[in-house]
Parts: structure tokens; sequence; C-alpha cells
């Protein structure tokens, strides 16, 4: 039985951990260098650490804290924001991440994915897709949520994992931050189209969340959250307890064993 994991997510702003709604409102959550410590120690399976707004700024990846987070945690790091080139690949990787998440760096070159799949592997290019619905459907966004691109989110996924990625996040726009459930509609129509990985983002509010998550459907591999990891609302161990009574197979340590 594949295990499920368990994913916090820190979005970086000058430095620092952001949180907000609907990809708006951020307002200051705490040093991403102590959170990061914190879910290694708590039972995370992984981290995300996202940059969040490197591309909407034009500029590269702040590494300095990045390498401040990579060399105090012991699970993969994925790590986005700014990625345009293979040289941001590069950069990014020999700061500590283990992947790397590209989002309006691919939709701008779409040969940005089966370039660094083809120098690094499938399995270290994630593609991270923010969308939303519009008028029936669902359009990428970028630049952070910022810029509807347009793009039909199904279609874009689907040439995305026949470039070479060989991992989706889905970020639904619709349900980030607003902690009613993650967005089941959006993700079944994903995992129905790809035979990568889906992790889940944007939605969860409860334990009750993640085991409806993985209950209804089995097909995704992850779930991403933020702000109740952050804030303590939901504690790690405390989660994986919970999957593990409704059969949902996780890694589970104790927070002492880190």
């Amino acid at each position: 039985m594949i295990t499920k994991r368990i994913i916090p997510c820190l979005d970086v702003r000058d430095g620092r951990v952001v949180k907000g709604v609907n990809f708006a409102s951020l307002s200051d959550v705490n040093d991403p260098v102590e959170l990061g410590r914190y879910y290694s120690q708590s039972g995370a399976d992984e981290l995300v650490f996202y940059d969040i707004t490197a591309s909407s700024e034009g500029r590269k990846l702040f590494t300095d804290v990045l390498r401040r987070v990579a060399s105090t945690i012991f699970i993969p790091l994925t790590v986005g924001g700014g990625i345009n080139t293979l040289e941001d690949f590069e950069r990014v990787l020999t700061s500590g991440a283990d992947k790397v998440s590209v989002n309006s760096g691919a939709i701008r070159n779409p040969q940005l994915i089966e370039d660094a799949a083809r120098r690094y592997g499938d399995q270290c290019v994630v593609l991270s897709v923010d969308a939303k619905r519009v008028d029936g459907s669902y359009h990428v966004f970028a630049k952070g949520g910022r810029e509807d691109t347009g793009m039909d989110a199904l279609k874009w996924i689907r040439r995305g994992v026949s470039m070479g990625a060989g991992e989706i996040v889905l970020n639904s726009i619709d349900t980030d931050g607003v902690k009613q459930g993650f967005d089941l509609e959006m993700l079944d129509a994903v995992c129905s189209i790809v035979d990568v990985p889906v992790i889940a983002s944007g939605g969860a509010g409860c334990v009750q969340d993640f085991v409806t998550l993985f209950k209804t459907l089995p097909k995704v591999d992850a779930g991403l959250a933020a702000s109740i990891f952050h804030f303590g609302e939901v504690k790690i161990g405390d989660l994986k307890d919970e999957l593990a009574r409704n059969g949902i197979n996780v890694r589970r340590i104790k927070e002492t064993d880190a």
C-alpha cells in the first residue's frame, strides 16, 4: 500500500513565512528556518519552500534563506519561485533542494520542463499549477495567482507530464486559505488524466479534510497545507494518527525520534 505524504508549505516573502486567503491578504507568520526545523522534527514527510513573489518581482529566488532552511531539516525539500532557466534549477539544487517546482517560468517556456527532466531526471521536476474556475473551466494562473493566462489547466497539466514533469502540485485558488476542505472536484479531474503523483493543495481546515481527501480520492498521493500547521490548529503527529485509524497508510514517528 502506497504511503500518503503530509507536506507543510512555507510561503516565503522577504525572508519570512506568510499566509493569505485566495492567494491575497498576506500576513506574517514566522521564521522559515524555525518552522522548517519544527516540521522536520514533527513527522512531516516533505517540506515545500516557495519564494512567492520572485516571479512577480522579476528576480531570482533568495538562496540565502533556502540554504539555512535546507541545513536544518532531514526530509526532502521542494523549492519554487522565480525558476526560469536550467541555471535556476542548478542554483536551487546546489543550495539544498531535492526537487524543483516550476510554475510561471514553465508557462513562459514549456521547454524548460523537458530540458530539466532530461538533465536532472523526471523525479526532480515538479509542475506546480495555480488553478481557478473561470466560466465553467479551470484556468491556469501565473505570478502567484495574479494573472489569468487563459490556459486550460487540464490540458496544461497533461502537456507538462508528457514533457517530463514527475509530480503535480495542484493549488486550487478557489479553496486556498478558506479551510473548507480540498478541491475534490478539481483534484479528481487531474488524477483522471495523469499517472504521476498528484499533491493536493489549498483548503485544508481540519484533520477530517485529509481523511476525506484520501478516502474520496485514493489516487492523490499527498496533502499539502500551510496555515493549519503554522498556527498549531493541526499537529502532524495527531493528523497521522487519525489517518492511520481510518486505514490510510502513513509514515509515523515520534517527535522525539527526530
